[in-house]
């Protein structure tokens, strides 16, 4: 005899429930990057990028055996990149990409700490944000270390989640890219610490030990190397009254995005089980900046607004917090709030996409040299040059002071003529161009170039200013 129980099919075994991160997010967040690749020349910083890549292997390490040490990584990576060009699209198509996995990493980790609509808020206010438009169409590693600091997040909450040797593997992997990407980026780590537990300690440590073997070669390297940045200046605890602007790239949008993040710091401790996470979130945002004034005091002055973009992030993930945990209307709220980030925005988004948006316009500049045959030009710091080399499509006043082709195998210049005036002999007007405000170089010996010029027999005819500190200045010295 057949019974209903027989007839009915075998129970299925229960299955794991599939979800969906919104990977045109980090199109998105990347196209919004790449969007301002082609406007906004490139800076010192930028052209020393592409004079560091395009120095051989052994080149390059004796470069950073005397300045920038800890970018050494970056540098690898570019020089094979920049094997395929050095447009300045090409160029600064990596930071653009780092944006778009910094935003898919950001979605996920916001799908795994509360859902995937926190996620995707946290990943829209990412896009939006001036800081993101800036340092992702910039070709330096600020970008990549953003992508690293919020891969190693990530990879931690998996780890945490189910303890095995490979989720801690790719954990150690994350951290070993944060500590390469940029020596600062590490004052994020120690908020890591926030989610140790008894049960994962040994792994846990064990990962981040290794994982920061690279963060204490580079920081070897770069205290041997303090000489490099003698000209960052000492600072006090009040450069964080600028933190939301150095965060978002807006005054207005990071006093609004950093009161969010103070709403879900709150809503997460609110719900008890988040705590520990709560505690970690708040320390990638609070951290770098009090950790790099901290180093700034004890040991050299360190202290440079660009070193904490890995920061923002986590205001963007908090903030994408705080709206996904209201219980209704959080949809108009995210629209709302991205409407009101893009309002308060929208002078930043254009600046940052002008020619001048790196301010150091060396187009503008070429423009105002209108050489005359035999005209000679000085730059008032040898590596300007790069860029005056990189930009010039037209006829260029004489470099008389340059002896070599190939920049210095210890730094950014140029072997060069000490002796001014005898360079000069014969040549009826000089242009001299410096990094630097008008002010900066006919004032005192800040530029002691422009000194030599006029000890040479040569007066001031006219000097012109990009705009923007430190911007260029541009002058032309014409025989007395």
């Amino acid at each position: 005899m057949t019974t209903a129980a027989t007839l009915a099919p075998p129970a299925r075994p229960a299955q794991r429930k599939r979800t969906f991160t919104p990977w045109w997010m980090s199109l998105l967040a990347g196209g919004a990057a790449f969007s301002g690749t082609g406007s906004a020349t490139l800076n010192g910083d930028e052209l020393a990028t592409i004079s560091a890549a395009a120095r051989s292997l052994p080149g390059m390490w004796e470069l950073a055996r005397h300045i920038d040490g800890h970018f050494l990584p970056y540098y690898l990576f570019m020089h094979f990149w920049s094997m395929a060009g050095s447009a300045e699209l090409w160029l600064r198509l990596p930071s653009a990409v780092a944006i778009g996995v910094a935003a898919w990493f950001l979605v996920d980790l916001g799908r795994r700490l509360h859902s995937v609509r926190a996620g995707v808020i946290a990943a829209a206010v990412f896009a939006i944000l001036p800081s993101v438009s800036h340092y992702g169409a910039f070709a330096r590693s600020y970008a990549f270390a953003a992508a690293a600091v919020v891969f190693s997040f990530w990879a931690l909450h998996r780890a945490l989640e189910h303890s095995v040797t490979r989720r801690w593997v790719v954990y150690g992997v994350a951290v070993a890219l944060v500590c390469s990407t940029h020596l600062f980026a590490v004052l994020v780590l120690p908020a890591h610490l926030a989610l140790v537990r008894r049960d994962v300690l040994v792994r846990m440590f064990a990962a981040l030990a290794v994982g920061s073997v690279p963060a204490l070669v580079l920081g070897l390297v770069g205290f041997g190397e303090r000489h490099a940045i003698s000209w960052i200046p000492q600072r006090g605890p009040e450069v964080w009254l600028k933190f939301p602007k150095m965060a978002a790239g807006a005054t207005g949008l990071g006093v609004l995005l950093l009161a969010m993040a103070v709403a879900g710091v709150v809503l997460l401790w609110l719900r008890r089980s988040d705590r520990e996470w709560t505690i970690a979130l708040a320390g990638w945002l609070i951290l770098p900046p009090i950790l790099l004034l901290a180093v700034s005091q004890l040991v050299t002055p360190v202290y440079v607004d660009r070193y904490l973009f890995v920061t923002a992030p986590a205001l963007a993930l908090l903030a994408g917090l705080a709206v996904a945990a209201l219980p209704r209307f959080h949809v108009v709220a995210a629209v709302v709030v991205l409407l009101a980030g893009c309002a308060l925005s929208f002078q930043e988004h254009v600046d940052v996409r002008e020619e001048n948006g790196r301010f150091e316009n060396i187009p503008w500049a070429l423009r105002v040299v209108k050489a005359e045959p035999d005209d000679a030009i000085v730059y008032g710091q040898s590596q300007v040059r790069t860029g005056f080399d990189y930009y010039a499509d037209s006829l260029m006043p004489v470099d008389v002071l340059k002896t070599g082709d190939d920049p210095d195998p210890d730094g950014f210049g140029y072997p060069e003529r000490s002796d001014v005036a005898a360079a000069l002999k014969g040549r009826e007007r000089v242009w001299v161009v410096w990094r630097g405000t008008k002010k900066s170089g006919l004032e005192g010996d800040g530029v002691p170039r422009v000194g030599e010029v006029e000890r040479a027999g040569y007066e001031l005819s006219l000097a012109k200013h990009s705009g923007d500190l430190p911007g260029l200045t541009v002058a032309l010295f014409v025989k007395k």
